[in-house]
């Protein structure tokens, strides 16, 4: 993991945020490409951080379960609860995303 920061996550986020960092204002006269490239990256990485974040929340809820069938009523409704907590990370993504797509 520290090597794949190390070679792909570094240079990504050398190359991509200077140019987000400057990105012209939608009213002088520039593209706004530097706010389409936020919103993508908005919807991008939220939805990155929610499939990681419900993936191991899945397993870990059924691994629980295998483990111990009689607390699964309890577990479930942790399960649930999770789930949606998780999920209201790629809505706030998406609002974000939309935010930014307004001021093009």
């Amino acid at each position: 993991m520290r090597n794949f920061v190390r070679l792909v996550l570094v240079p990504l986020a050398l190359v991509l945020l200077p140019g987000v960092a400057f990105a012209a204002e939608a009213g002088s006269g520039g593209s706004g490409w530097g706010y389409a490239l936020g919103a993508g990256l908005a919807v991008g990485l939220a939805g990155l951080g929610c499939g990681i974040g419900q993936g191991l929340t899945a397993g870990n809820t059924t691994a629980g379960i295998a483990r111990n069938p009689g607390a699964a009523g309890s577990m479930f409704t942790n399960f649930i609860l999770g789930m949606v907590l998780i999920e209201s990370i790629s809505i706030y993504g998406l609002v974000v995303a939309l935010l930014l797509q307004a001021k093009i």
